[in-house]
């Protein structure tokens, strides 16, 4: 057919027109390198990309596009498929629904990779069912050093591709891990492509294995919890259920994602919670509907590939049919966020609710290894079995704070500032020196991991003291009013006991030092004078040596804590850095 096409457009051409480019298609093989290994081979970065521009040059309704660099040095990719061939997401966005596919964050979970290629191959040339209304867009792939970095030895139990991508970035970051902390370029230009896109529905393709069990495909959902109001209804009662039963329709059979780890997933589990850290937790905090397609690593490499090509063509088709209830649910989230007089932090699973799925797994039993001697898990594959299992998927949040009026954060914090603005965050920089009434934190309590973890030691169990005080600030200290579109993502970064706020990740580690101490021997003479001076505080101090043994056999602690009740303890220590503007 495509040289048919060549040959007539070259006798109906005039006498000036390029062929070049009509040629070049002519030349290039639109079957992917999977489809000619037979299921067995992914392409490679270099390819990967090659087969896009080629699509791009090809079919006018697909359109590549570069944004930023990566840690790789390489740019990050977005391609585009518009039947109505317009690019222009600011136009597309009031009447299509709008739906982003992240491939290769793990370049060794290459399936999505794969299957997205030939979805767009197969939709510009009207072999599949061709969306009206909806416009699919991709990061071709994301984790480009991991994708550059080729193995076939990394993925230790995966059953295929016969060579595959690195977990770790360029620099050996995992990319799933760095959406609120972004210190990668990966993460800062994925930033410019989705506040560009402004995603109603975000894909995230991945490979799994924590135990086996008879499904090739699982999902991942964000939490409907979490999400929260009528568009984490929608997507529990309708998108979910109506996702799986077109799975099955298509002979395609998928669950929950099996959260287990050297464990049966019979004895019940917990659903993932994706804090926003992870993709869907980060784009869930601008209503955006989220869910990983998950395959299953023991699995033969081609069905995988299969199964999450039908399984983002279900997407496509809900997109579709429900485009009109998605765009109105999410403006009525944004709304709702906007008016809202408190936020919830921090879910757990819900002990005292649990759901049940039919899940199909299979036998499974303890035996001696014969490496450790110790007990080890054996599943019997010619053993299925389909049992009622219970499913811990409803969360409640252990914390809701009063969302502020207003965020304050000093100039000086250009770190934090940086971030804030890559994510479409309006501030607006005080004129002059100013002087508000603010709340203002202190750190109480935290604990900090012992271990390294994607670059940082965090904060967890993190616990403040908060007091209203007259705070003077300086002229260019930004004013961050809460009543804009980046509420959500504000107050999950800004406020220091939610789970992935700036402060967990050490980005305020510098307040937790004090920086100005005293000399024992000279200040002795000045303590003293303190407690002669302030009755009360010399009977505060008494009281807690006599309650405190620990305390009153150590005079350095004691000298310290009377330095902390005078003024010449710094402003600075253990104060949170970020104000609050109450309503």
């Amino acid at each position: 057919m495509k040289k048919i096409f060549v040959a007539l457009f070259a006798v109906f051409c005039l006498s000036g027109c390029d062929l070049s480019k009509y040629q070049l298609v002519e030349e290039f093989d639109f079957e992917t390198v999977f489809e000619k290994s037979t299921g067995k081979e992914t392409a490679t970065y270099p390819q990967v990309i090659e087969y896009y521009k080629q699509l791009g040059t090809a079919y006018p309704t697909i359109k590549l596009m570069e944004f930023g660099k990566t840690d790789s040095g390489e740019p990050l990719h977005l391609a585009v498929f518009s039947k109505g061939e317009n690019f222009d997401f600011a136009q597309l966005r009031e009447d299509h629904t709008i739906i982003l596919v992240n491939n290769g964050i793990h370049p060794g979970e290459s399936d999505g990779i794969d299957a997205t290629m030939m979805l767009f191959r197969d939709l510009a040339q009207d072999s599949v069912p061709v969306p009206k209304n909806t416009i699919l867009a991709t990061i071709p792939v994301y984790n480009i050093g991991g994708a550059l970095n080729r193995n076939s030895s990394s993925r230790t139990n995966q059953n295929g591709p016969l060579e595959y991508g690195f977990r770790g970035n360029a620099r050996n970051y995992d990319l799933n891990r760095d959406f609120i902390k972004a210190d990668t370029r990966n993460t800062r230009s994925f930033f410019e492509i989705f506040h560009l896109v402004q995603p109603d529905i975000f894909v995230d393709t991945h490979v799994s294995n924590g135990a086996d069990y008879q499904y090739t495909l699982t999902h991942l959902f964000t939490q409907k919890d979490k999400l929260g109001g009528e568009l984490g209804d929608y997507m529990d009662k309708r998108m979910k259920p109506s996702f799986e039963k077109s799975l099955w329709e298509h002979e395609w059979e998928i669950t929950p994602y099996v959260n287990v780890f050297n464990e049966v997933p019979e004895k019940g589990f917990v659903q993932f919670l994706d804090s926003p850290r992870y993709s869907t937790g980060y784009t869930t905090l601008w209503n955006t509907l989220g869910v990983m397609i998950e395959t299953h690593m023991l699995k033969p490499y081609k069905e995988r590939v299969k199964g999450t090509y039908r399984a983002l063509q279900t997407i496509i088709e809900i997109g579709e049919r429900d485009r009109a209830t998605i765009k109105d649910l999410r403006a009525r989230a944004q709304r709702k966020y906007l008016t809202e007089r408190y936020y919830p932090l921090d879910f757990k699973a819900d002990s005292s609710t649990v759901s049940k799925l039919q899940f199909k797994g299979f036998e499974a039993k303890r035996v001696e290894s014969d490496v450790t001697g110790e007990k080890r898990l054996e599943y019997d594959q010619s053993k299925p079995f389909t049992k009622e299992i219970e499913y811990y998927d409803n969360f409640i949040p252990t914390e809701r704070i009063e969302i502020p009026r207003a965020y304050v954060i000093p100039k000086g914090w250009w770190n934090v500032l940086e971030i804030l603005k890559s994510n479409k965050v309006t501030m607006t920089p005080f004129k002059n020196d100013t002087t508000i009434m603010v709340e203002v934190s202190h750190i109480d309590d935290y604990s900090t991991r012992d271990k390294a973890y994607e670059g940082h030691y965090p904060h967890y169990n993190t616990s403040v003291k908060k007091t209203r005080d007259s705070i003077k600030f300086r002229k260019g200290d930004l004013y961050i009013k809460t009543f804009q579109p980046a509420v959500r993502y504000l107050i999950e970064t800004l406020e220091p006991t939610a789970e992935d706020s700036f402060f967990n990740w050490n980005f305020f580690d510098s307040i937790l030092q004090q920086k100005e101490g005293f000399s024992l021997y000279v200040f002795e003479d000045i303590a003293k004078k303190l407690l002669d001076e302030n009755p009360d505080l010399k009977k505060e101090f008494d009281e807690k040596k006599r309650s405190d043994r620990e305390f009153s056999q150590n005079s350095y602690a004691q000298l310290s804590w009377i330095h902390k009740q005078s003024v010449h303890y710094e402003k600075a220590h253990l104060r949170y850095p970020v104000f609050r503007v109450s309503r």
